[in-house]
Order: structure tokens, then sequence, then C-alpha cells
């Protein structure tokens, strides 16, 4: 790890994400996310691969949960996604708290990446996908504000990059004047206007 290496406290934006998950009704399940192919039951469904995935890949515990691509099947809620998700969350947190994990090799959806590129990646899934679901629900969402701040470079960096395409969508541009979490979500390829069909 070098003196650059932005790490951070995962543990304030996963808090959040587990306090909007307990935000969602069961009858909000099937409606529509700005991820035009998830509902909310599958975001959730992604969200508990993700983290789990992104737990082990901290902890450098590689295996099934590390080499399973997130494109493998549609992703769905199973039982006890309600008490299983908010825990996994915490976990990656805690994971992510030790500075091993920001160094050397792991593994998160088959790919091979530096700990530090993982832990970027698992910080801009964690502020997206925040967004994607409070957005989906009518829930408030002020993401940790250092998260957003690495989530936007990140996410900043990447606009240019020609295997960009694989992961994000095409670039929604923002007003010069648009917030912080706006201009991250349009480099992610979402509309930060979007709302759910009423």
């Amino acid at each position: 790890m070098t003196d650059t290496t932005p790490t951070l406290d995962l543990g304030p934006q996963t808090a959040l994400l587990a306090r909007l998950v307990e935000g969602v009704t069961d009858e909000q399940l099937a409606d529509p996310t700005p991820c035009p192919e998830y509902a909310v039951r599958n975001l959730l469904g992604h969200l508990v691969g993700l983290t789990l995935a992104f737990r082990d890949a901290g902890r450098k515990d590689l295996g099934l949960t590390t080499d399973t691509s997130p494109n493998s099947a549609r992703p769905d809620v199973g039982p006890g996604w309600r008490e299983e998700l908010p825990k996994v969350l915490a976990e990656l947190a805690e994971a992510w708290r030790d500075p091993a994990a920001w160094t050397g090799m792991t593994r998160a959806g088959g790919v091979g990446l530096p700990g530090e590129i993982a832990g970027l990646v698992a910080t801009d899934e964690l502020v997206i996908h925040g967004w994607d679901l409070a957005r989906a629900t009518g829930q408030e969402y002020a993401p940790d504000p250092a998260a957003l701040r690495i989530c936007h470079d990140f996410l900043a960096a990447s606009v240019d990059d020609p295997s960009r395409g694989e992961i994000f969508g095409p670039v929604v541009p923002t007003e010069p004047e648009a917030s912080l979490l706006d201009r991250a979500v349009g480099l992610s390829g979402r509309d930060p206007g979007w709302k759910p069909r009423s």
C-alpha cells in the first residue's frame, strides 16, 4: 500500500445502506430501479452477492463468492435477506478496516485485481447502488462524504477507459453546478433525475 492509497472506513456507508434496506417494504420488491434489468428484489439480490464478494476479497478469502461473475445469473433475494444483508454489510466494513485488505492481490467477480483497486470498486458499488435503492424506494439519500468523493474520483478516472462499457453505461452529462452525488451518478451511466413510474 502506498502513501497515496485512498483507504477509508466503509462503516458509515455500509451502515447507511443497511438503514435503506430496512426501509424497503415487501410491496416494493417488484418495483423498477435505475438499473433497467433489475426490479428492487434483483437489486437487493445483487447487493447480497457483491457484499459477500467484497467482504471475502478484503479478507483474501478467495473462493466461490469471489469467483462468481455478477452476470452469471439474474440475482434475486432469498429467505432471510433482511437479516443477512445488514450483517454482511457490517462484516464487509470490518474486513476493509484491516490495512492488509488494501495491499497485495485479491479477486472479485472472478477478476484478479490489486487490493486498493478492489477497495475503490467496493466503495463505488456501495455508493451508487445505495442511490439506486434509495431512489427506487423513495428514501432520502446522503452518502458518506468520504466514500462519495472516492466514488466520484474513481468514476471520473474511468471515463476514457476503453473497457468502461463492460461495467458502466455511457456517461450522462450533468450541469456544472450539479451536486457531487449527481455528478457521480451521471458518471456511472445513470440519469440523476431518474424517478420510478407513478
